[in-house]
């Protein structure tokens, strides 16, 4: 797995996690962060069970386990938090935050243990990190692409974690952990975004929020990071998907031609 440290001021750092090429084939690769102050570390979106021993070997690179205090979880998917249960083993007194919609879903990880999680009212929150003064903020991102779904702003990093909002499906041989060129990336993110995001409504609604903060940086949690005016141009470009179908035929397509209804086909 790469890691890269992507923010440093003074005792507040960012460290990336990806790029996985130990991974088994038919996992999905996925992006982990280390938000790090005066050694109290968060965790965002820590990942699937499959990779948290490449996870947990990262971390140690930058941090030790006894310093995790906190983990967020986005949302529910299992590529984000299907390995609680193996962190809550291995740091007891460990927060683990996620929308509150979610904690009866995501406690099913538990495999057998019980999960105690906090669980983040639909408006946000704003989190310590650890046990300093140092906040990070809790966006909400509802229906971006879970119905119970937050991001999290750090204003002294000015970086928004953005889950699967900005997510894409890189090739193999992708090496950089940041977007080199916008327009050659939408081709990795155009069909994720049209498949996985659900309401052109809350995308708008998340672009406006997001405007407003005006972050430096965009890490999503599969992918590549935006920084910079790629900022701007994802925003300006995921404000005007359409979303909500998994092709542009889908919504003209013969109902009868399909699969699923040629058993009907002549009966109607």
């Amino acid at each position: 797995m790469k890691s890269e440290v992507i923010f440093e001021k003074g005792s507040h750092k960012w460290v990336a996690m990806g790029r996985d090429k130990n991974k088994l084939e038919e996992v999905i690769d996925t992006n982990e962060y280390l938000i790090i102050h005066d050694k109290n570390v968060m965790l965002l979106d820590p990942g699937g069970t499959a990779i948290f021993p490449s996870v947990l070997t990262e971390l140690t690179k930058y941090a030790s386990t006894d310093d995790i205090k906190t983990i967020v979880a986005s949302h529910q998917d299992p590529d984000i938090a299907s390995s609680l249960a193996m962190w809550l083993d291995l740091c007891p007194d460990l927060k683990v935050y996620c929308p509150w919609t979610w904690t009866g879903f995501i406690s099913h990880f538990g495999m057998g243990s019980s999960m105690k999680l906090e669980g983040v009212p639909d408006d946000g929150m704003e989190l310590p990190i650890g046990n300093t003064r140092a906040y990070v903020y809790l966006v909400p991102a509802h229906y971006c692409h879970a119905s119970g779904n937050f991001h999290v702003y750090d204003p002294i990093a000015d970086i928004l974690f953005t889950g699967d909002m900005g997510a894409a499906l890189l090739p193999p041989d992708y090496d950089s952990l940041y977007v080199e060129d916008f327009d050659e990336h939408l081709q990795y993110m155009e069909a994720f975004h049209r498949r996985w995001m659900p309401s052109s409504e809350a995308i708008k609604a998340w672009v406006k929020r997001v405007r407003v903060i005006n972050p430096n940086m965009l890490c999503p949690q599969h992918g590549a990071i935006f920084r910079g005016d790629d900022v701007k141009k994802f925003l300006d470009w995921i404000e005007n998907v359409q979303v909500g179908k998994w092709n542009n035929q889908e919504l003209e397509a013969d109902i009868y031609s399909t699969p699923w209804m040629k058993w009907k086909k002549g009966k109607a």
